[in-house]
């Protein structure tokens, strides 16, 4: 699932295709010290509030309406500045990918287009795949690894963020895309597809993607750090308690689709990871499933600094078209089988339900499997969904 490429510091290049449209599509797994028990009578309730929390659906806009000044301050500080905002705890930025921040980052290098389409969009889930999920805990799989990271029991409560960039990080990637296919006849690169047009690493067409999408990735981080502290508050709405003594910590926070600068094996590398995540040595791995579906908690290995540049699969991944799926389910029976699975579910669109239907994609079990076999990422913990937020 997904691509991986890496490519020489002097000699490479910087592809905005490789990275991706939806620039740090990324995932946050929080952690609850509530069981199945103390949350299974109130589901509905906390699904609502979480609903009335998380502006949700195609072209949502958040509540927060920023200056041309502090966009660009969350553009250069990602989650740091949510996190200077109140939006959020410095143990949060700890326990995400790049501290919650790529360094490096130039405003001035996203188009007043791409600002504009992400002003009103921080705090904001989406569409398409993105989701806000309610779990438990079904299997522990690394008792001595789950406990470092605070999973101590089966049926303990966790909650997973999926979602990315935005119209922002859209529109950077889009904006690219059109200068490096100029680039590419410019530096007569051959390339067997239109859709991988890149520069040289050193040009300013690579280098000045490269600052651009930087700044994306930190819109993706704070964008999901906003979203984090208000479902903590939908928790002590829903339970009348303080995050604090639930235990609602980041487990970690990851990134996919993404270009970063990586020392691998003694060599650093321009690492593009499209539909892939970060696999380090011990460090958390997260693969989503499905709607209906386990999601996994796992972690990264030698192997993977070995055989992947240091990458994993990231999710299930589709196995069929989003106009098949919409052809062949409909909305309301998708809610309905989730219903029939204990899972409320909770969505702008039934149309949206539809295309995201469990049995548009692959099996996650089969994907775990693949991973673990290949030693590039090992299970932890296993987690399936008792509430589904979704665009």
């Amino acid at each position: 699932m997904g691509a991986v490429s890496a490519f020489d510091e002097h000699e490479g290049i910087i592809s905005s295709g490789l990275c991706g449209f939806d620039i740090n599509c990324g995932i946050n797994l929080i952690r609850t010290n509530l069981t199945y028990n103390e949350v299974k009578d109130r589901i509905n309730e906390l699904v609502k509030n979480l609903y009335d929390k998380v502006p949700v659906g195609v072209g949502s806009k958040g509540k927060l309406k920023l200056t041309d000044s502090q966009l660009n301050e969350v553009l250069t500080n990602g989650s740091k500045w949510a996190v200077d905002n109140g939006y959020g705890v410095k143990e949060d930025l700890k326990n995400t990918e790049e501290n919650g921040c790529m360094p490096g980052a130039e405003p001035s290098k996203v188009s007043k287009l791409a600002k504009d389409r992400g002003r009103q969009q921080l705090g904001t889930l989406g569409a398409g795949n993105h989701f806000l999920e309610l779990q438990k805990i079904t299997h522990i799989l690394d008792e001595k690894q789950a406990a470092k990271w605070g999973i101590k029991e089966k049926n303990q409560i966790t909650i997973m963020l999926h979602c990315g960039s935005r119209g922002l990080g859209h529109q950077v990637a889009t904006d690219y895309l059109k200068e490096q296919e100029k680039a590419v006849k410019k530096y007569n690169i051959k390339i067997p597809d239109p859709q991988l047009v890149c520069a040289p690493v050193n040009s300013p067409e690579g280098q000045d993607f490269f600052a651009a999408m930087k700044a994306a990735v930190n819109f993706s981080f704070a964008n999901r750090q906003v979203m984090t502290h208000w479902i903590r508050e939908a928790f002590e709405k829903t339970f009348n308690k303080k995050w604090e003594e639930m235990d609602m910590q980041t487990i970690y926070g990851i990134c996919h689709n993404v270009i970063k600068f990586e020392k691998i094996n003694g060599k650093n590398y321009y690492i593009h990871r499209k539909g892939a995540t970060r696999s380090y040595p011990d460090m958390p791995v997260l693969i989503a499933g499905s709607m209906g579906t386990s999601s996994y908690l796992l972690k990264g290995t030698q192997e993977a600094l070995e055989k992947t540049f240091g990458s994993s699969a990231h999710g299930a991944g589709r196995a069929m078209s989003r106009n098949k799926a919409i052809s062949k389910f409909r909305g309301q029976d998708v809610v309905k089988a989730l219903a029939e699975k204990g899972i409320v579910s909770k969505s702008p669109s039934l149309k949206g339900m539809a295309e995201e239907s469990p049995e548009s994609y692959k099996d996650v079990e089969e994907v775990i499997n693949s991973v673990k076999g290949a030693k590039i990422s090992l299970p932890v913990a296993r987690m399936v969904p008792i509430g589904v937020i979704k665009g």
